[in-house]
C-alpha cells in the first residue's frame, strides 16, 4: 500500500513577495507625507508659542518702564535700537529707566522677563536674531525668508521675519 504524504511549500513564490513589496510601497507613499505634514504643522504651533510667549515678556517690560526694549539705551554698551539691548532688556535684571544690571538690587528690580538669558530662536529656520525697527506704524511687514524676529520698539509689534509667516 502506498502513503502520500502531503508536500510542504519551502517558501514564498516570486510573485507573492512581489505583491507585498508592492503593498508596502504604497503604504509608504502615503504615510509619509503625513509625516513630514505633521513636522510642518508641529513648527507653526511652536512659532505660535514662541510668539505669544515673546509678546508677553515684551508687554510686561513695557507696562513697568513704559517704554518698548531697545527703545531707551540699556547703559554701559547698550545702544538704542540694537538687538543686544533688546535682548540685555529682556534677559536681565534693569532699573525703571532700562538700565541693565546681573544682579537684583533696589535699583534693578525689574525683570528678568525672559526665562532664558538669550533670545529664543525662531522655530522654523532656528535662527535667534531679531531685527529692530522704529517705523512705529502697526501692520510691519517681514523682511524676507532669512528668520529670526522682527521688532518694532515704537508700537511693540513682533513677528516671525520670514515672508511665508509674516500673518501670525
Amino acid at each position: 500500500m502506498m502513503i502520500r504524504r502531503p508536500r510542504l511549500h519551502a517558501g514564498f513564490t516570486l510573485v507573492e513577495l512581489l505583491i507585498v513589496v508592492v503593498i508596502l510601497g504604497v503604504l509608504a507613499a502615503i504615510a509619509i507625507p503625513q509625516f513630514s505634514a505633521s513636522t510642518d504643522d508641529s513648527k507653526v504651533a511652536a512659532l505660535d508659542a514662541s510668539l505669544n510667549n515673546l509678546r508677553t515678556a515684551i508687554e510686561l517690560y513695557y507696562q513697568q518702564h513704559g517704554h518698548y526694549p531697545s527703545a531707551v539705551t540699556g547703559g554701559g554698551t547698550y545702544a538704542v535700537n540694537t538687538e543686544a539691548t533688546f535682548t540685555a532688556q529682556l534677559a536681565s535684571f534693569t532699573s525703571a529707566a532700562g538700565v541693565v544690571s546681573t544682579t537684583k538690587d533696589a535699583t534693578y528690580k525689574y525683570g528678568p522677563y525672559l526665562k532664558k538669558s538669550t533670545l529664543p530662536a525662531e522655530p522654523i529656520n532656528n535662527i535667534a536674531t531679531v531685527e529692530i525697527v522704529t517705523t512705529g506704524t502697526l501692520g510691519m511687514t517681514a523682511s524676507g525668508s532669512t528668520g529670526g524676529w522682527k521688532f518694532d520698539n515704537k508700537t511693540g509689534q513682533l513677528i516671525a521675519n520670514i515672508t511665508a509667516y509674516q500673518t501670525r
